[in-house]
């Protein structure tokens, strides 16, 4: 009988206290200070170019950000289970701020780009920390509860951002979206500072520096070559030669991991069949949604002509059903502990979707395109905020940062790779029907379907206008079914994640 009252009352969900509050406060803003730098910047860039010049280094300011911080991802993930989440964030924020200060300073276009690298050495442990953070924090079913929460923070700083970056552009010049993150940086070094404990184990570590550094020439090869392929500027044997380095180095670093006393990614963790499948579900699902935005924006604002502003504003119940949704699915968790049918019903429902965007056309309703955008909304916050849960509640506790940096870095490969996959199915779909196209469709669209944006298909003439988008349409159609594959195969991934239950208490 007291074996049964003490397990009943280990049942019961502890109250966060308030310094726990105000941590996972501070991580929240950590989270949306560094989706917020993300999205700021976009509406800059065309400032940023005029004043500074070297127009053809404008990429590298984003791509310079995401390339360090995707390096350094790892490091920040397990030196924070090796000393303490504490000391690894305040370094993060500390790099930020320092990042962002000199981005504000920059008096070229190459100084911006290198102060937006120091910038990513310390966005790239914002995230990865933020999300161990709130692991460590709460209980399994708490956890997820307010894992949810966390996507308010992406919504909110997805909307503001563009929006935001324009006004502050206008009103106090390009420097001010760089600015504008130290007072935001200040807040959260100071709440980490003083509210969160120092983690003090006593114990000597030894750090994996050859297999994190083997791991970020792995990803950072990877993720500039799905850049390089987009952009087409560069010499052939580069797009060759990055594939090689990122095997050879995946294959060094495999061997590195086996023998290291404390490795960046211990090995160990793929023997659980959660973690196994979770991260290559992370890595299809960032094919399927992170990296098809970027054509389907550019695909309906072409077929329905809306201006940029317009396209803004059809786009907005995507974020706002992704948060509503993670929230609710975090509740479910946190109320029944059973997480698996919810990334099932969001892959299905994927899955169910990606073909039906090819009925989209000049004329569709706008209820319908709203609908649809939020469906993938809903299918995305059903999916996200669950496979963080997932793979946290099957780590020990001492690998909750290296578990959450896997799935990050799975996340971030996986939409580096479907931006050049997505792109290159998309260039091949428009080319052949591009060949298909009546000869006075032709020859109002002479550099191609692939080369068509929306100023030039509102220029159409009526007579040929529906023609050539309907080709257009049916161009995307290799694209759509390769993505349907994608989540059809996670979907069926999904199926075999054991379906547990977590305790209300650790």
């Amino acid at each position: 009988m007291a074996v049964e009252t003490q397990l009943q009352a280990s049942d019961i969900a502890v109250r966060p206290d308030r310094a726990t509050m105000l941590v996972y406060f501070g991580a929240l803003t950590a989270m949306f200070m560094a989706v917020l730098d993300m999205n700021i910047v976009v509406t800059a860039m065309p400032t940023i170019a005029g004043e500074l010049g070297d127009v053809d280094l404008l990429g590298w300011v984003g791509a310079a950000y995401l390339l360090s911080s995707a390096a350094v991802a790892p490091f920040y993930g397990k030196l924070g289970d090796m000393y303490g989440r504490k000391t690894i964030v305040l370094v993060a924020v500390a790099l930020f701020l320092a990042g962002s200060f000199a981005c504000g300073l920059a008096w070229s276009m190459p100084a911006l780009v290198g102060a937006r690298v120091l910038q990513g050495l310390g966005g790239g442990g914002l995230m990865v920390s933020a999300f161990a953070i709130i692991g460590e924090l709460f209980e399994p079913r708490e956890r997820a509860k307010y894992q949810g929460y966390s996507s308010s923070a992406f919504t909110l700083a997805s909307v503001v951002g563009p929006i935001g970056g324009g006004y502050l552009t206008d009103l106090l010049g390009w420097r001010s979206v760089f600015l504008v993150n130290l007072p935001i940086a200040l807040g959260v070094f100071a709440i980490v500072a003083v509210a969160m404990r120092r983690k003090q184990d006593g114990k000597r570590h030894t750090v994996d520096y050859a297999g994190g550094l083997l791991l970020a020439i792995a990803t950072v090869a990877v993720v500039y070559w799905a850049d390089h392929m987009l952009d087409g500027s560069g010499a052939g044997w580069i797009n060759l030669a990055l594939p090689v380095i990122a095997i050879v180095a995946t294959a060094a670093f495999i061997t590195v991991e086996r023998r290291a006393p404390e490795p960046i990614i211990p090995l160990r963790l793929f023997a659980n069949r959660t973690l196994t499948l979770v991260t290559v579900i992370g890595l299809l699902v960032g094919i399927g949604t992170l990296g098809m935005y970027f054509y389907f924006a550019l695909y309906v604002q072409v077929i329905t002509g809306v201006s940029p502003g317009a396209m803004g504003l059809l786009l907005t119940p995507m974020p706002i059903a992704v948060s509503i949704t993670s929230i609710l699915a975090g509740r479910a968790v946190a109320r029944t502990g059973r997480y698996k049918w919810l990334p099932v019903a969001g892959l299905a429902l994927g899955t169910l979707l990606m073909p039906t965007y090819l009925w989209i056309g000049p004329h569709t309703p706008t209820p319908l395109l709203l609908a649809g955008f939020a469906g993938l909304g809903v299918s995305m916050g059903l999916i996200f905020q669950t496979l963080l849960t997932a793979i946290q509640a099957a780590a020990p506790p001492q690998d909750i940062g290296a578990a959450t940096a896997v799935l990050t870095q799975a996340r971030t490969v996986g939409a580096s790779l479907g931006l050049a996959l997505n792109g290159a199915v998309m260039i091949v779909g428009l080319t052949a029907a591009s060949k298909g196209l009546p000869a006075d469709a032709a020859a109002a669209v002479p550099h191609g379907l692939q080369q068509l944006v929306p100023h030039v298909a509102n220029a159409l003439p009526p007579a040929l206008h529906d023609t050539v988008l309907n080709s257009y349409v049916s161009g995307f159609a290799p694209m759509y079914l390769m993505l349907t594959g994608v989540y059809a195969v996670a979907l069926v991934l999904s199926l075999f994640v054991p379906d547990v239950q977590l305790p209300k208490r650790a």
